[in-house]
């Protein structure tokens, strides 16, 4: 298990991509992996108080030989947790989790009194009842 703590400024979500591109390097999750932390970080920077002056936001990555959980925990400060939406195709906004629920196998937010933890696993190979192959 891996963890890394970011100023909540723009910049830090390349940050997050490249840190989580290299210990996943040779996975075929890889990719998926990288794509997920930079959409759940950017959305931390900009709808939560992790994107003010003096925000943060933490990844958390855990690998094991079944999946690889992706977590961003942001600060909070906003009304509403995040969550999953599927948005027609005139949508300007909102599609950013659904993009990750569509990649990952499964999505999970958890909401507390400090900020959301949003968790996106992916497994390594999908199971019987569905998932898709990565």
């Amino acid at each position: 298990m891996w963890g890394l703590s970011c100023p909540g400024f723009p910049e830090e979500v390349s940050r997050a991509r490249r840190w989580t591109r290299d210990i996943l390097r040779g996975s075929p999750l890889a990719e998926d992996a990288e794509l997920i932390v930079s959409e759940l970080s950017a959305n931390a920077i900009l709808h939560t108080a992790s994107g003010q002056q003096t925000g943060s936001f933490h990844l958390a990555l855990a690998v094991s030989p079944q999946v690889v959980a992706l977590s961003v925990t942001d600060e909070g400060g906003t009304g509403t947790a995040p969550k999953v939406e599927h948005q027609d195709d005139q949508a300007e906004h909102g599609r950013g989790l659904g993009m990750v629920s569509a990649i990952a196998h499964r999505v999970v937010v958890h909401s507390s009194h400090g900020g959301h933890t949003v968790t996106a696993e992916l497994f390594t190979q999908a199971g019987p009842a569905g998932g898709h192959p990565c």
